[in-house]
């Protein structure tokens, strides 16, 4: 098993830093992200130098970043929203592979999977085929998040049924979109939504299309979720890692900020202890 570096919980730190803990820690693999008002993000005007000097740092840093996490929503209801967001996300996948990136994290979106018309659906499906066709020039594969939609609640989030939660819709879009589109299984994600669903039900589903994997705990507070790390609460990777066929670099998703290097810590120490042969290169 190889383990990398997931960026939610850096994305207030430099690039710069996310590759210093990386190094520090042992890392050799990083997940970089692209959007936003966050200083540990890529943001959408980089300059070609600018770019340069990033991928000079990540080389004297001996860190590689082939993981690249992009914002996006096809299931919007306005026309114009969605062609703006088609763009967004195609010249985010383009930038991306300035940086040669070999996979790019998307979402479905955050309609409510109960909520989601046939037009929508149509109109989501479509987009994957488009940006699908856009990466395949570049060399890179998609990674769609299974991820419900989140409304913030005191120090956590309450989380619904998005299209990449909720059973039906998964089989759905197994069928519907190109074979290429992998996802990224994000058994924390799903465990807050999965509403007694055993996870290993969810690693078997999709199987061979798993081709991302974010790792990460949630905690149950009442009636809302709050993100730890693997090991800090009783999802057992030991027994799900054992359906999951994934081969791949396994991204440690530490998302809380107050006390990221100490949450990488035991997400680290946790995973030996169930994978005596975890390796980081």
């Amino acid at each position: 098993m190889i383990v990398g570096l997931g960026e939610w919980g850096l994305q207030y730190l430099s690039i710069e830093e996310h590759c210093r803990i990386a190094k520090e820690m042992g890392f050799r693999y990083l997940e970089l992200g692209i959007g936003g008002d966050y200083p540990g993000r890529i943001q959408r005007n980089i300059s070609p130098r600018q770019i340069d000097e990033l991928l000079a740092t990540m080389q004297d840093y001996g860190i590689k970043a082939p993981f690249f996490a992009l914002d996006s929503d096809f299931t919007l209801e306005e026309p114009e929203a969605l062609r703006n967001m088609k763009l967004q996300v195609a010249h985010d996948i383009q930038l991306a592979a300035r940086f040669g990136a070999t996979h790019v994290r998307l979402f479905t979106g955050f309609e409510l999977a109960s909520n989601m018309t046939e037009e929508q659906w149509i109109r989501m499906t479509q987009a994957f085929a488009e940006m699908n066709e856009l990466c395949s020039a570049h060399g890179i594969v998609i990674s769609i998040e299974t991820h419900g939609r989140i409304t913030k609640k005191n120090e956590g989030f309450i989380q619904e049924h998005t299209t990449t939660t909720e059973w039906n819709c998964l089989l759905r879009l197994l069928c519907e979109l190109p074979p290429e589109v992998g996802f990224n299984f994000d058994p924390g994600n799903l465990k807050t939504v999965a509403e007694g669903r055993p996870l290993t039900d969810y690693a078997k589903l999709l199987g061979n299309r798993i081709n991302y994997c974010h790792l990460k705990d949630w905690r149950r507070v009442d009636d809302y979720w709050v993100a730890c790390a693997p090991g800090d609460d009783d999802l057992d990777y030991d027994a799900l890692l054992k359906d999951v066929p994934f081969q791949g670099v396994y991204l440690i998703e530490y998302e809380q900020t107050d006390d990221i290097i100490k949450g990488i810590g035991r997400s680290l120490n946790y995973l030996r202890s169930i994978r005596p042969n975890l390796r980081m290169e």
